[in-house]
């Protein structure tokens, strides 16, 4: 198909710090191109570049001759005093039509967009409908290729099918950068990571985001096999360059440049995968307690909507609650409620004695953009304790990808992803009963979701989390919690589960509806499941024999702990160990009974 827009041999710097280097890409009529890569590799400031709003240091920016291109970044900024309609109305200013079909197209954006009311200001809308607003302002100027920015960041779970169906259904191309793996799975046509493990910074790939996985999987598996090979032809050379053959003639001499070429390339190779991952561990309390939180009976109103009435919660060690709903139904604020920071209208909240809640908010302004990156991780001094060991500063910035360099940053100079992991970094150093998520997941890359997945599944305690990223939801909650938006809340067993029945449900009246009550999961649910596994499950199988594998070590290691001698004549340790060793073999047990479900449905 034809090329709309492609750069060449483009590169940007910021400082001492080379985002990237002789990259070059193309985007072709019809194709939607997902763009992934690692917090800090120059996603947004590429699409910055294609979009016209930055120049690049090096290369060429070139696009098909009358090409419309339309740009939605990451924060939705619109006119003081402005109106839904107004916004739409000053996107439809330049096309070149006659009044009665732009108002015809304005009034179709607004339709299609969900807007009730098309003269609500602007700025009294909720991070979701902005978003809303600001795709739909793009989309009146008929755009040939659309430019989207972290599009799902503020959208909530309906948002997220809405934007998914608008683009899945247009003839216009895309490039989105998004972290969202089932949304890249069911939108992207084509997909591409930066990153400076591939060889010129980018890798393409034509299909959707399970069968990158799948190419990337077999790239990188090739380029190791390459760089073991060359390793070993480099200490081969090197050993004959270290004999000092006596006669320099002319083959020895090409062979002493063709050693120095293959070093070359090996250490191109090591310095491009030579790569970190954030280590993130979060510290429980070892709380016994059998019930952490009990809430009875909730009621909650805010600005005269019911958000939800006679709700009952009970959260205990091990319970992994999905909060689901559309934007403005009570996520956040049933959090702060459990946090205590919030009083109900009715019903009543019980917590354990001296409970250690932490709470990740989704508004990163908590973090002083006039702070150093040294004193928002470390505020005390140049230490931080954690589970009781000092680590230097230094260090703990390490955990979490920070450079030395970037220790006197200020932190509102940081990436989006970069304060996300701050905010994390600080949330590892209290010790937890109860975590508290509200959208953990907005801005960090996919290396750094699936880490935060896999510690989340390992936390001994009770969490509560909010999040529009479905894979996280599908593979960390134990229950979901469904609030409908129109005063209703019903308990389902996972996220497809609230979704089918939301599909099932007539359409909401107005965006700014909300609410329900408890309810047990809908009737005929297990019937309805899946009779093969989908996407999450099949790499959740994939996984299972390495996770039982580890879970069954742990067992040993603690069963051989019980008859140490030292361990038995210490009261206190043989009891710790012992629980511990109750809590290896029901993981055990609960991993053979999900491998053996997964197996029954790969049937």
């Amino acid at each position: 198909m034809p090329v709309l827009l492609s750069c060449e041999s483009i590169a940007k710097t910021y400082g001492s710090r080379a985002l990237f280097a002789n990259l070059s890409l193309g985007i072709s009529d019809g194709e939607r191109l997902g763009l992934i890569g690692p917090n800090g590799s120059g996603k947004s400031t590429l699409i910055e570049i294609l979009a016209g709003l930055k120049d690049a240091d090096a290369g060429t920016v070139s696009a098909r001759k009358l090409t419309r291109i339309g740009f939605v970044p990451q924060d939705s900024v619109f006119p003081e005093g402005s109106t839904v309609r107004s916004v739409l109305d000053a996107s439809s200013s330049s096309l070149h039509v006659d009044d009665h079909e732009r108002d015809a197209i304005v009034a179709s954006a607004i339709g299609r967009a969900g807007f009730f009311d098309e003269h609500a200001p602007a700025a009294s809308l909720s991070g979701g409908w902005k978003k809303r607003l600001a795709i739909s302002a793009e989309l009146v100027k008929t755009p040939d290729l659309l430019l989207l920015d972290e599009p799902t960041n503020h959208l909530d779970l309906e948002g997220i099918l809405w934007l998914e169906k608008l683009l899945t259904g247009s003839r216009f191309a895309s490039l989105i950068i998004s972290h969202d793996r089932y949304f890249l799975e069911n939108v992207a046509t084509h997909m591409a990571e930066i990153n400076r493990v591939f060889p010129g910074g980018l890798f393409y790939v034509r299909g959707n985001y399970s069968e990158f996985l799948d190419r990337k999987q077999e790239f990188l598996h090739a380029q190791t096999q390459h760089q073991e090979s060359l390793e070993n032809r480099v200490r081969v050379e090197l050993e004959w360059l270290r004999r000092g053959p006596k006669a320099r003639t002319t083959k020895s001499k090409a062979r002493i440049q063709e050693a120095e070429r293959l070093m070359g390339e090996l250490s191109d190779i090591n310095a491009r995968t030579r790569t970190g991952t954030a280590q993130i561990d979060f510290t429980a309390s070892d709380r016994k307690t059998k019930k952490l939180l009990a809430a009875e009976g909730l009621t909650k109103s805010l600005g005269g909507r019911v958000l939800f009435r006679n709700l009952d919660v009970v959260l205990r060690p091990g319970t992994r609650l999905g909060l689901v709903g559309p934007n403005g139904s009570g996520k956040t604020t049933l959090l702060k409620i459990f946090a205590g920071e919030m009083e109900a209208d009715a019903g009543q909240v019980e917590r354990a004695e001296q409970l250690n809640i932490v709470s990740f908010e989704q508004n990163r302004d908590v973090l002083d953009p006039t702070v150093t990156l040294r004193r928002a991780l470390a505020p005390e001094g140049d230490v931080v304790l954690f589970r009781d060991r000092p680590i230097h500063v230094a260090g703990w910035a390490k955990r979490f990808l920070f450079a030395n360099e970037q220790l006197e940053m200020p932190v509102g100079s940081l990436s989006g992803g970069e304060r996300a992991r701050v905010l994390i970094a600080r949330l590892m150093l209290r010790p937890a009963d109860l975590l508290l998520l509200d959208e953990p997941t907005n801005d960090l890359d996919i290396p750094t979701l699936e880490l935060l997945e896999e510690n989340l599944l390992d936390f001994a305690g009770a969490l509560v989390l909010v999040t529009h990223d479905r894979y996280m939801l599908d593979r960390v909650s134990t229950t979901v919690l469904g609030l409908d938006g129109e005063g209703g809340a019903r308990v389902y067993a996972d996220y497809s589960q609230w979704e089918q029945d939301r599909e099932s449900r007539p359409a909401r009246k107005s965006p700014d509806t909300s609410d329900e009550r408890p309810a047990s999961p809908p009737a005929g649910a297990a019937a309805n499941a899946k009779k093969k596994l989908g996407y999450i499950e099949q790499r959740e199988w994939e996984q299972m024999e390495g996770r039982i594998l580890e879970a069954e070590a742990e067992l040993e290691r603690l069963q051989a702990a019980l008859q140490d001698p030292q361990v038995a004549s210490d009261g206190a340790m043989l009891q710790t160990t012992y629980t511990s060793m109750q809590t290896a073999q029901a993981r055990v047990d609960e991993l053979y009974v999900r491998w053996a479900e997964l197996e029954a449905k790969r049937g």
